[in-house]
């Protein structure tokens, strides 16, 4: 799905080079813009905590250059497979997929 839509990183490798490039921009513009669009929403402070949101922390946190800027796009391909997979199964939305959500279990205690 990430690479029907263009997000995913383009490859330029030479000999022992293999250096960090933007994304592909295949596929359908408008459909990418609006995922990155949901994917800066998702990891604005005001959004409600899920695991998307945890995902898309953890990768801001690994503090290299550029680092909003890649996580924002892993987490806008991380949400097209996720709606993809909504879409084909028919399934509901869960913000912590398997019950994984911290806050929940250590109320139940």
């Amino acid at each position: 799905m990430g690479c029907y839509l263009g997000l995913r990183p383009r490859r330029s490798q030479s000999s022992q080079r293999d250096p960090e490039l933007g994304i592909t921009k295949a596929g359908d513009g408008f459909l990418r813009s609006l995922l990155v669009e949901c994917a800066h929403r998702i990891l604005s402070e005001k959004a409600p905590d899920s695991a998307l949101k945890r995902f898309g922390e953890r990768l801001q946190a690994r503090g290299k250059k550029n680092a909003h800027k890649r996580a924002v796009v892993a987490v806008a391909r991380k949400l097209a497979i996720l709606l993809h997979k909504l879409w084909v199964t028919g399934e509901g939305y869960e913000p912590f997929p398997g019950g994984a959500d911290p806050r929940r279990a250590q109320a139940a205690a």
